[in-house]
Order: C-alpha cells, then structure tokens, then sequence
C-alpha cells in the first residue's frame, strides 16, 4: 500500500424524501442566495424543480436558475451561467441532476469565484483554482459520482475539447440522495450510469500496486454489488432497493475510496472522453465501447491482475492465467452487451473509422505529444491509436 492522503467532506443526506431538506442544507452551509442549475425537461415534467423552489421560497432564500445542460456539459452554458450567478449575487450553486449538470455547477462556483479568470483556463491548467463557491448536489442520476467527488469534465463545442479538472475545490458540500428521484431515468440512461459506476471502480482497480487487500476488497464488493443490483434495475426501474444499492455505489465509486494506496489507472476515461468529445456521445457509452479493447490490449502487463478480477468478481477459475483473464474480459463486455450498451464504434452509432481520425484522436488524448495516460501500462499515441483501431469495428 503507497501513501494516501483520504478527503471526503460531503455530507450526504440519502432516503425518501429528503429534497425537501435542502433549504436547511443550504443555510446551514452559509447560503444566502442560490443559483439553482438543472438540465432538460425532467426535473420540471417531475416535480421536482418545483418542489426544490418552494422549499427555497418557504425559507426565504432568493434564488434564479440555468437550465439546458446536456450530457458531456459544454463549456458555453458554464460560461452563461458564471455570468448569471455574478449578476445576481448568487453565494451558493445548487445542481439538480446528474453528473453533468453537477460538474456544470462546479465551474459555475468556480467562476463566480473568480470572475476574472475564464473558467476554461482551469480546465487547461494554466490556472489554478484557490477559491470557490459552496456547491450543493441533488442527485437525479446514479452514475458519474460527481456528487462526491473532486472532479468535473467540461467540453469545448467551439475545439472539440473534453477535458476534466480534479481539486477539492471540486466538493460539494453536500448531496442530497434520494433513490425514488431516478425511477423515471430512460433505461438507456440507467445503463449508461451502471457502466460509469463500474468503470470509476475499474480504472482504480487496475493497478501494479500490491498488497492493497482492503481497497481491492472494496473495489471488489462494489462491482459485485453494481452487477447485482444493475440487473435487477433494468428489470424493475421503481425497485428501491436496487436503486439505492446503485446510488450509493456510485458514490462511493468516484470519491477516492476504492483507489486508495494504489497507482491508478484512468486510461479508458481518457480514450474515451476522446469519442464523447469528438462525436457528442454518451460518456457510459464510450467507457462500454472503448474498455474491452484497452483490456486486450493491456492485460498481459499483468495477467493475475485480470485473473484476481475474474475469481472475485465474477467467480470464474480454472485454467491458465491467461485463458482466465481473456474470459474475464469477455464476461464484463457481454455485461455490457446485455445492457445494451455498445462495444465497439459500429454499435456506438459512429461507424467505422478512417485511419486518419483514429491518428486525429490518438493524438488529441495525449495532448499532442505533450502527456502520456495511464497507470496499469503507460499507454503513449501509438498505443493509444492501436487501442481505437481494435475497437473501430
């Protein structure tokens, strides 16, 4: 086990009903003045928008509102939304979605933070968050983790550009968890967030480190449990108890504690913010369709890492460590398949591609020469653009 430093100051309030908390929560953490960001239509068809407002209303707390985010959450509404909480003296963020409008709401804070700084410049690391706005988090969507974690992914519409940013600034103070607000998620959505969940815990996992018994047993417990309860959900979508096994396993997929002491990994999400990026496709999406063509690419790194994988996860053994490892791989990508999520660029939607845009993409994920990705097998353009050639079909 390395050294670790551990930080998780969200406060979480799960269970039924518990929205109607959030006016206490949010004075509670010095609000005075709230700018309530959603996305599209759901929380307004819900109910949801408004009960949240007239709980505002009740406590007397001004509040005004951005909606419109989308998924892979562009930079351009971020920016409105900057100038629409300095406008109104806004003290306090409030999303009310999933992880896309919840990283929305973290550059937001950020900005009205510092409205002299674009917040881009965050996201491309020439400048440094040192201040912020409290946010808080509603949470729509059991996937991304955002609610607890140190990260937020923007897109660049105007470049092409998905690029994430990690600082505590990054924390919501709190997150509200209510497993009934996602029953009426698209089943493509509940998919898309059940592999999100899983690839937060996989990327960590993955790892050259040893002797890490605990985080693994986390990581393990947490996948098994997501399989479980994932299936169960797609089944039945208004099963609370799958749902809550789902919500809570998304956060605890994204807040560090599954990759603690460990070397972690993150490749596949930096392959795929790529396809998101460059093709507006689901962020779940492009994890499903990108890892198993990393992990073939990958595992012979270190084949008892999959073998590991494959006994405690899925409960397959016999056979050479590299006959077990391929079947693990297998077994997670027909998982995927049975959610009917893609798993390769033909059944994303994308098609196949030229040689000259795998090259294009390869070279985008390493900054242009100036990164290389990964921890399991430092990955550099060369086998990143194998990895997309594998999986461009």
């Amino acid at each position: 086990m390395k050294n670790f430093t551990f930080y998780s100051p969200t406060e979480v309030i799960f269970g039924k009903d518990t929205e109607l908390q959030v006016a206490d929560e949010i004075r509670k953490h010095g609000g005075t003045r709230v700018l309530t960001v959603y996305g599209g239509g759901s929380v307004v068809k819900s109910g949801l928008l408004e009960r949240v407002e007239k709980s505002l209303e009740k406590a007397g707390l001004p509040f005004t509102s951005i909606g419109g985010v989308s998924p892979n959450p562009r930079l351009s509404l971020a920016r409105d939304g900057v100038k629409k909480a300095v406008e109104f003296g806004a003290d306090f963020i409030l999303g009310i979605g999933g992880g896309s409008v919840l990283d929305t709401a973290k550059a937001i804070a950020h900005g009205a933070a510092n409205p002299e700084t674009d917040i881009w410049l965050f996201w491309k690391k020439t400048a440094v968050v040192t201040k912020s706005s409290p946010v808080g988090a509603i949470l729509t969507i059991s996937a991304a983790g955002s609610e607890t974690s140190d990260s937020a992914v923007l897109t660049n519409g105007d470049t092409g550009e998905k690029r994430g940013l990690n600082t505590p600034f990054n924390r919501p103070r709190f997150a509200i968890m209510n497993p009934e607000l996602t029953y009426t998620l698209p089943p493509f959505q509940l998919s898309c967030g059940i592999v999100d969940i899983m690839m937060h815990t996989m990327d960590r996992y993955f790892t050259l480190t040893e002797g890490n018994e605990l985080t693994d047993e986390f990581a393990e417990a947490l996948l098994r449990v997501v399989i479980k309860n994932g299936t169960k959900a797609m089944e039945n979508p208004h099963d609370y108890d799958a749902m809550s096994e789902l919500m809570w396993c998304g956060s605890l997929s994204h807040n560090g504690l599954t990759g603690l002491g460990a070397v972690i990994d993150f490749a596949p999400h930096q392959l795929g913010h790529e396809l998101s990026g460059k093709f507006d496709v689901a962020h779940g999406a492009s994890l499903s369709t990108i890892w198993g063509s990393w992990a073939r690419y990958c595992y012979q790194t270190k084949p008892e890492r999959f073998v590991r994988f494959a006994e405690k996860v899925w409960g397959i053994s016999g056979g050479s460590a590299e006959e077990v490892a391929n079947r693990a791989i297998d077994t997670t990508v027909a998982f995927f398949a049975s959610l009917h999520m893609p798993t390769c660029f033909t059944e994303l939607g994308i098609g196949m591609q030229s040689e000259e845009v795998l090259g294009q993409m390869a070279d985008s994920c390493m900054f242009f020469g100036k990164r290389k990705i990964g921890g399991f097998r430092v990955l550099d353009r060369d086998d990143a653009f194998r990895i997309y050639q594998m999986a461009n079909h």
